[in-house]
């Protein structure tokens, strides 16, 4: 029984920050009033600690994934994580925004990322020949 309500409170807070996600992505100026301009306190709040928590978790699964034997799967986290922001930013510039030096270093940073977690979960999820 606890587990059926688990899941159902997971569910709905997927729902919740799915949707949260889907208007950042498609509707970026109401989300953007949401955070505020990066000058005030809340958007220097918002820096930090959503970006934060995005490098943090990369950075913590792909240690987990690198270093732990057998769990090569933690690397799925940093590549969906750097999958999905190239894949909004993508959207973005098919919509229209501008593609700046920043934006371009950007996404090269994120596919390059999002390459070599791929490439070393492939690798790393072999299973080691023995002597």
């Amino acid at each position: 029984m606890i587990n059926t309500i688990l899941r159902a409170l997971v569910l709905v807070w997927a729902a919740l920050f799915g949707a949260i996600g889907v208007q950042g992505l498609l509707a970026s100026a109401p989300y953007l009033d949401l955070l505020g301009p990066l000058s005030s306190a809340t958007g220097v709040n918002t820096a930090r600690a959503d970006l934060s928590a995005f490098f943090l978790v990369s950075a913590a699964f792909a240690l987990i994934g690198a270093l732990r034997r057998g769990a090569a799967r933690a690397l799925v986290v940093p590549a969906a994580l750097f999958g999905t922001a190239l894949t909004g930013r993508a959207l973005g510039l098919a919509l229209g925004d501008e593609l700046t030096p920043q934006v371009t270093q950007a996404m090269i940073a994120e596919a390059v990322s999002l390459a070599l977690m791929l490439i070393a979960l492939r690798q790393l999820s072999r299973p080691t020949p023995n002597p």
